[in-house]
């Protein structure tokens, strides 16, 4: 891209616009098939600024994970007193928001048991959360880190495998099965609830 006298560059629209290219080419592409060259042109920016902002298509791809899980952990709390509600929010997240499953199985594809771009500080994040559930309603650490990671699963399928979800429930209208399986979600919750908050008592 190239500026004339008395144009200015914004670099943080410039980062922001390569983040939003790097999201939607990284969850239709994945790392290995994503290109640094279509980013930048879906950006309206070089690659250099994405190698200046970034450092490299593995630090991106692992930058733009980070971030759209930061942005889910802020929309939505799960708390035991009132996990219905919470997964409830996390289903309609995610149905919102379909390009962090698409990011999430590239990533397990890609990676598989190795380590993910910038894991440490997604180990922090989730110790946070469980520190938290543990402080409110759970009554031990690794009762609290299964609880999560139940929970997120109970909600994630419904969007990972779309097919299953279709054939299983037999339901030609893929809103009326999304429906059918909130419902069943925000049910099941109910139930671990009530166990979690029974163990504590």
């Amino acid at each position: 891209m190239v500026y004339s006298v008395g144009m200015t560059y914004d670099a943080g629209a410039t980062r922001q616009r390569i983040f939003q290219a790097a999201t939607a080419e990284f969850a239709e592409h994945g790392l290995a098939g994503a290109r640094i060259d279509r980013i930048a042109a879906a950006a309206q920016a070089n690659k250099q600024a994405i190698y200046l902002y970034f450092g490299g298509k593995e630090k991106l791809f692992g930058a733009v994970v980070r971030a759209k899980l930061d942005e889910i952990c802020h929309a939505v709390s799960l708390d035991p007193r009132a996990l219905p509600e919470g997964v409830g929010r996390l289903f309609d997240w995610y149905h919102e928001h379909p390009e962090l499953i698409r990011l999430l199985l590239w990533e397990a594809l890609e990676v598989g048991e190795g380590q993910v771009e910038g894991e440490q500080e997604r180990k922090e994040s989730y110790r946070g959360h469980v520190d938290g559930l543990t402080a409110a309603s759970l009554p031990e650490r690794a009762t609290a880190q299964d609880w999560l990671f139940t929970i997120l699963g109970l909600v994630a399928w419904n969007f990972s495998v779309p097919q299953l979800r279709r054939l299983i429930l037999d339901e030609p209208d893929p809103e009326r099965a999304l429906a059918r399986r909130r419902a069943a979600v925000m049910d099941l919750a109910r139930v671990l609830a009530e166990q979690a908050i029974g163990a504590r008592a």
